[in-house]
């Protein structure tokens, strides 16, 4: 079994490097938490994790995936970079609570990791410049002909 560590993750520099090393292809565990959903709501309640999420998000400076560039005003999500499950959360593994395991993404970063769907990241945002979009300007801003 692959375990993504933040110390590897860290190490790869742009966005891509990164999403590409979390992404999981669909496979989002191998056993959800069914009716047992209950634990995970009030793993995601508790002091403990409301204490290690403040941690990371400053940690990663607020950044989607920790990269610079990236901020996130709001939304953010700690994505745990290995699959937990029903027993991590009963017997508070360290795969649980260790920020080594844990990063900052936003919602639509969060969810094109679980289904390895590009199609879902967010955009880079264009620097614009004035008259771009003029046909009848050159860059200069002058006009043509």
């Amino acid at each position: 079994m692959f375990i993504r560590i933040y110390s590897e993750l860290e190490m790869l520099h742009t966005f891509e490097e990164r999403y590409q090393y979390l992404k999981l292809n669909g496979n989002v565990g191998e056993k959800t938490f069914g009716f047992d959903r209950y634990l995970n709501q009030i793993f995601y309640n508790s002091i403990e994790w409301k204490v290690i999420r403040r941690d990371v998000i400053i940690r990663d400076n607020g950044c989607d995936l920790g990269i610079d560039g990236h901020e996130l005003d709001s939304g953010i999500i700690i994505h745990h970079m290995n699959a937990i499950s029903k027993h991590d959360i009963e017997t508070r593994s360290e795969i649980l609570l260790n920020p080594k395991y844990l990063i900052s993404v936003s919602d639509l970063t969060h969810k094109a990791i679980h289904y390895g769907n590009e199609n879902l990241l967010s955009k880079p945002i264009i620097s614009r410049t004035q008259n771009d979009t003029c046909p009848w300007r050159n860059k200069q801003g002058g006009r043509y002909g």
